[in-house]
């Protein structure tokens, strides 16, 4: 019996110092990342966009990892898929310089024109796109904690200070709470997606032999709204809609698994 609960404890004490000695070194996904780095700028773009598509096949995810694999994608000459990881990036570090710059520049050089207009709640709200749904989280968090704080205040003392400093609170709280939920309908709802192949065929019907509509080209953003059988019903922000064969889009929102690469 004895002997068996030594060899147990054996056992677990073994497991331990192996697991401790696993990850001696830099971590497989920092350096998978670094050597990505490397090879961009020695100008092997192939490798480097492989490097960062690996990453995040892996779960990786990030503002800066995106924006890297859009650079990759621009020097390929792949604008959909430039845009389309330009575009991830943007729901992470929206107030990037070098970022908005790219993805300015690279909407830029799409073949169609389509303007992207601007609902109501995003002109009112108008810092929602400025901000990620992690920090209006912690802003609306703080405020909260900051409200009822105060509400606590007050119920010991009653100067006008604390009554005028509560009505304002009160103010940026509900702004506060609404910016959360509105941020967090947008994110459900986003179903924009890119086209990444060079010419498509929009049709009336999702079948090969259906009447083509009009052509859309690489690059351009689009509403994803079904899918059915291999095929994608899309709607332009003019509201010209029809379907498009599945792999010939894809969407910009995505799950956000972890761990992640920056902002």
């Amino acid at each position: 019996m004895k002997k068996n609960i030594l060899f147990a404890t054996f056992t677990i004490i073994a497991l331990f110092l192996l697991s401790r000695e696993l990850p001696a070194g830099i971590p497989p996904g920092e350096e998978l990342f670094f050597q990505a780095g490397q090879a961009y700028k020695e100008g092997r773009f192939q490798e480097a966009a492989e490097g960062y598509e690996q990453l995040i096949q892996s779960g990786y995810v990030g503002g800066h990892l995106h924006y890297n694999l859009g650079n990759c994608y621009f020097r390929l000459n792949r604008l959909g898929q430039a845009i389309l990881n330009y575009e991830r990036a943007y729901l992470f570090i929206p107030r990037d310089a070098d970022l908005n710059f790219n993805l300015g520049y690279t909407r830029d050089q799409t073949r169609d024109a389509v303007s992207q207009s601007r609902s109501f709640i995003n002109m009112t709200f108008f810092w929602l796109n400025s901000l990620n749904r992690n920090e209006i989280f912690w802003g609306f968090a703080l405020l909260n904690g900051l409200f009822w704080l105060f509400l606590l205040v007050r119920l010991f003392s009653q100067s006008e200070w604390t009554y005028h400093a509560f009505l304002l609170l009160l103010i940026f709280w509900v702004i506060g709470g609404i910016s959360f939920g509105l941020k967090m309908f947008q994110t459900k709802t986003d179903n924009r997606a890119i086209i990444l192949k060079k010419e498509v065929n929009v049709q009336a019907g999702p079948d090969i032999h259906d009447i083509i509509l009009f052509k859309i080209h690489e690059g351009t953003v689009l509403s994803h709204e079904r899918s059915e059988d291999g095929w994608s019903l899309i709607r332009l922000p003019d509201q010209k809609r029809g379907w498009v064969k599945a792999e010939a889009i894809e969407n910009i929102n995505q799950s956000s698994p972890c761990p992640t690469f920056g902002p």
